[in-house]
């Protein structure tokens, strides 16, 4: 059956050729408006999960007359909660900084000094713009990292390179500016602070060690799971006490993001597929009306209804494979040239690749069932007195 399929193709080789063509690129367009969208979702992912939207800021609930302290393990306390990746601390040690000590000690740049964790840039997605972040080797001496507004309006808005580093004064001694870091929207209070080490914060600033907000970062499907166990592990005694802001509204964006793309990807897969079936099924009707002497006589010369109804079924899924498997590739081509051009991760879903053959053989089913069973239909008088 297979090798009779073959051969009804390969006599009539042009019009098999153009109606693989039609399937090919019903089966292209199925994988492009699936792939093109999905290297584009990709790309928007990446850059809102830049942003933080796995991100979680705890700190002392507000409009307390004396607010509960957060223990200085909170940093470890929080990462033994299984789905989070990252945590960190910041606290406000109470000074001012200003650009220099020649100005009145009650000039106010409306800048925060924050004693930071070195986890810190990590737990926010936070990058350094200029110079470098805190670390082990530096955290213990008088050296401040400066938020992206910061920079701006003590002046500073780069590290040159050598020795010659700028400074600002805080409280009563001169600290150096080592890095300067770039924009995070969705960490505006880091973006208006000055940051400090948490042991040159202890020396220098007498900063007492409990920290004032601590930022949590965890797998985006538990995020709410880990916003319901924070305040619990921060202050076991009364939970209540500490609040925990609720997941950014760029993870929603994101969720709603992921929801509109894969209904797009439903409805034009099945556009792309219908339109492929159509052509195959005109094909294979037309294909039987012209061979009913052909049908006849081989009804004549013993061949069964069955077998005349899986010759032109055979054909049907063969056109329709061959077909599917030219628009694969087509397809994987064209979306990866497209996505290399706009810069994008090529992302192609498996179920697109695997699934534009298979549905080019359940199309050629479908479309070849009705013309085979009206060529098994014909008797072979009817059909050998066809014009």
């Amino acid at each position: 059956m297979f090798r009779l399929g073959l051969l009804g193709l390969s006599t009539r080789k042009m019009r098999a050729a153009l109606s693989a063509l039609g399937i090919s690129l019903g089966i292209a367009t199925m994988v492009v408006v699936t792939g093109i969208p999905a290297s584009s979702q990709r790309a928007l992912m990446d850059e809102l999960t830049s942003l933080g939207t796995n991100m979680l800021r705890a700190q002392p609930a507000q409009r307390q007359e004396t607010p509960v302290l957060l223990p200085e393990a909170s940093v470890g306390m929080v990462e033994r909660i299984g789905p989070v990746t990252a945590a960190a601390a910041v606290a406000n040690t109470h000074t001012r900084v200003r650009r220099s000590d020649r100005l009145d000690p009650s000039h106010s740049s409306d800048l925060t000094v924050l004693a930071s964790s070195l986890g810190l840039l990590e737990t926010v997605n936070g990058q350094v713009q200029s110079g470098r972040f805190l670390t082990d080797a530096n955290a213990g001496f008088p050296v401040v990292v400066l938020g992206y507004v910061a920079a701006g309006r003590l002046g500073i808005d780069r590290i040159p390179d050598g020795d010659a580093k700028p400074a600002v004064y805080i409280g009563d001694r001169w600290f150096t500016v080592v890095g300067v870091l770039g924009p995070m929207p969705l960490a505006p209070d880091i973006e208006r602070s000055v940051l400090v080490g948490w042991d040159a914060a202890r020396k220098e600033l007498r900063f007492d060690g409990h920290p004032t907000v601590v930022y949590v970062k965890a797998h985006e499907e538990s995020i709410e799971d880990v916003r319901r166990v924070i305040p619990a592990t921060l202050y076991s005694e009364v939970p209540g006490l500490v609040q925990v802001s609720r997941p950014s509204d760029a993870l929603a964006a994101k969720r709603a993001t992921q929801n509109s793309y894969a209904a797009l990807f439903l409805g034009l897969a099945g556009v792309a597929l219908l339109v492929g079936g159509v052509g195959v099924a005109n094909t294979m009707v037309i294909s039987v009306l012209e061979r009913r002497k052909e049908i006849g006589l081989r009804r004549a010369l013993g061949a069964t209804r069955g077998q005349i109804r899986g010759q032109f079924l055979t054909e049907a899924v063969l056109l329709s494979g061959l077909g599917g498997l030219v628009g694969t590739a087509l397809g994987v081509l064209a979306t990866f040239g497209y996505a290399t051009a706009q810069a994008w991760p090529t992302v192609i879903p498996a179920t697109a690749m695997t699934g534009g053959v298979l549905a080019a053989v359940v199309v050629g089913i479908v479309a070849g069932l009705y013309p085979s069973i009206r060529a098994a239909r014909l008797t072979p008088t009817q059909a050998l007195s066809a014009q």
